[in-house]
This record gives C-alpha cells, structure tokens and sequence, in this order.
C-alpha cells in the first residue's frame, strides 16, 4: 500500500489519478512529479517499488505544502480577510460568494437550502 504524506493512494488507478488524493496535487502537479521521478505516469500504484515511492515523497516534501500544512495556511488566510474586514472577508462572514458571483439566482452551495419568507399581506379594500 502507497502512504503519502498521511494519505493511502488507491492501490488500482494509474499514477497520475492516484496522487490527486493528496490535497493540494491536481492532474497537472501529479504529472510533474511522475516526470520528475522517472516514473511513467500509466504506471499503477500498485506496481511501484519503494525506490520510486521514496522519490516521490522527496518530491512532494520539497516542493511542495500539501495536506495539513496546505489547509492551515488556506484557513490563515481566510481568517486574516476576515479580520481586516476587507470585502472578501465579509463575503465570508456572511456565507455568500466571494469571487464575483450573482446571487440572486444560484449559489445555493454557498448560502445554503432555502429560507423562505412570506409575502406583504394584501390589504382588503372596503
């Protein structure tokens, strides 16, 4: 079994798919690691030996902040908008888009399912 940086790669996917399990390595990341390595990226996990594995972690520990170090620094970023409660910053107080986005219709994921409030009552004519 591949274990990198805490993280247990899919035993049967090819190399490229199998590294973006790791948070922070996309299909473009992972291609370059598997080229920098040597390693052929239709390989799969499974059939790489410990000298290849042990490239790869180098790899990634050298060059480049995934996991944990990745989503703290994500987060410390967040919070730093937050406190200087710049624009993005209240976007994210406030649960809503922060890049642009309509809101009027769409972006549910951000705000969550929907909160219904009732209409103005009709006054009665006499």
């Amino acid at each position: 079994m591949a274990r990198i940086s805490g993280v247990d790669l899919p035993k049967n996917k090819r190399g490229e798919i199998g590294l973006t399990y790791i948070y922070g390595i996309g299909p473009s990341t992972a291609k370059y690691i598997l080229g920098k390595a040597g390693i052929d990226v239709n390989k799969k996990v499974n059939q790489w030996n410990d000298d290849e594995l042990t490239s790869i972690r180098n790899i990634i520990t050298n060059e480049f902040k995934v996991e944990g170090q990745l989503r703290s620094e994500v987060q410390m970023s967040i919070k730093r908008l937050l406190d200087i409660a710049c624009y993005r910053g209240l976007r994210h107080r406030k649960g809503l888009p922060v890049r642009g986005q309509r809101t009027r219709t769409n972006s549910r994921t951000r705000k969550g399912k929907r909160k219904t409030v009732a209409g103005k009552k009709k006054v009665a004519k006499k």
